[in-house]
């Protein structure tokens, strides 16, 4: 069964510690991502803001994100990333409380804005981290696992919106994300352990993989990157509309429409990453290139479902989005491994960085603001239908990108990775 595999060895030790604590911290924080869109029209009742307004506090987000991204690479390069990943996390976790004072729009804007300078720091250093206490083999299941924390955060963060924030009002679902996040933080800093820098890397440290120039002469990072950036850009302006989509043209109310969406994307999120994983752990122990042939047949399922959700008739939203994030969520671990195994340990979080830099500047930063201004002018069916454009784009250069995946040893066991 796919969860045997990806979960096979699964055991109390330093890795296994630290896996754990970075996946609390990484759910909380997508819970925290996902209570926005989970309540966007109760935020305009209150601001009276447009939809452009309301998808330019995602665009905040994520520009200050990318801003700080390159910068929080070259640090996680050079020191140890433990108390760095403890300093953002409490950075976000005291962005988050400062919801109380939230009251006018531009207020809520520098908030999302601030909250990005805490994710860009254990979103950057976690991956990083996790390839130095597993082999490349076992990368692709332990970030099944690990991202597991988007869809199940992503659920909560609409349920939190939509049901608490309809019946105590919208600042309310943040403050369950902030407390919890300390305490996490907290312990990460007592239990967590720091791997030793390419401990359990096997492939070759060719100057394509172990340079910061290099990496931009290495095709399999910049396909997997680009691939990641288009796909990125849809689903960042899926996630953050399709409570809105709903609530307008299926007829659902803000809470239902947040639960349903909450719902599927759990649900899918769950199956599908697993799937994914699971699909990919054992193509690859026959084809090297399973990583991004996965995650091209991810996408090219993914869009005729999406037709479907965005201009079929209004009873086939629901089905058409319970297949459609099924299959979107495959690529999930394949994808994540294939960046962290394009690259060696000496710049991996370096372009861990550059690839959050650059799925964000091209991906999910604008696309919000981009589909509510076309909504605006026409209305959300066209809007959303844009992001069918871009998930072409992104299958066309994963499938490019698979003649590039690099050559994987035959060591399949775990690493614990020695630790600091």
């Amino acid at each position: 069964m796919p969860t045997s595999t990806l979960f096979r060895r699964a055991r109390w030790s330093p890795a296994a510690g630290t896996l754990a604590l970075l996946i609390g911290l990484n759910l909380l924080n997508y819970i925290d991502r996902y209570i926005l869109p989970g309540e966007v029209s109760l935020v305009q009742n209150e601001f009276h803001s447009t939809d452009q307004q309301m998808g330019a506090l995602t665009t905040a987000l994520f520009v200050v994100y990318m801003l700080a991204a390159p910068l929080t690479g070259w640090l996680g390069d050079r020191f140890r990333r433990k108390p760095l990943i403890v300093g953002g996390a409490v950075l976000w976790c005291l962005a988050t409380l400062a919801t109380a004072w939230v009251h006018d729009y531009w207020t809520l804007f520098i908030r999302h804005a601030l909250v990005g300078v805490g994710e860009a720091t254990f979103g950057i250093f976690a991956p990083a981290v996790l390839a130095d206490f597993y082999p490349e083999r076992d990368r692709n299941r332990v970030l099944s696992i690990f991202y597991l924390a988007i869809p199940v955060g992503a659920a909560l963060g609409y349920l939190a919106g939509g049901e608490i924030g309809s019946v105590w009002g919208w600042r309310a679902p943040f403050f369950i994300c902030a407390l919890p996040g300390l305490a996490i933080a907290v312990l990460y800093g007592w239990l967590g352990r720091e791997p030793e820098r390419g401990a359990s890397d096997h492939v070759q440290a060719t100057p394509n993989r172990s340079t910061v120039s290099g990496l931009f002469r290495n095709p399999a990072f910049l396909t997997a990157t680009f691939g990641l950036a288009t796909l990125t850009f849809a689903m960042g302006g899926i996630s953050n509309w399709m409570p809105t989509f709903l609530h307008r043209f299926a007829g659902l109310s803000v809470g239902k429409a947040g639960l349903a969406v909450g719902a599927i994307t759990v649900v899918d999120g769950i199956a599908g990453t697993l799937t994914g994983g699971w699909l990919a752990q054992r193509w690859l122990q026959t084809n090297d290139r399973a990583l991004y042939l996965v995650s091209f047949w991810s996408v090219a399922l993914t869009l005729p479902c999406g037709v479907l959700v965005f201009f079929g008739p209004s009873t086939w939203a629901l089905p058409a989005l319970l297949v459609t994030e099924f299959f979107l969520f495959l690529n999930t671990g394949p994808l994540n491994a294939a960046i962290v195994n394009s690259v060696s340990a000496p710049v991996r979080a370096t372009a861990i960085s550059m690839n959050l830099f650059c799925i964000h500047a091209f991906g999910d930063t604008f696309s919000p603001t981009i589909i509510g201004a076309i909504s605006d002018k026409t209305n959300l069916r066209i809007g959303l239908g844009a992001t069918l454009i871009f998930l072409v784009i992104s299958a066309t250069i994963l499938l490019v990108g698979a003649r590039f995946a690099p050559k994987l040893d035959k060591i399949e066991t775990a690493s614990s990775g020695a630790t600091q």
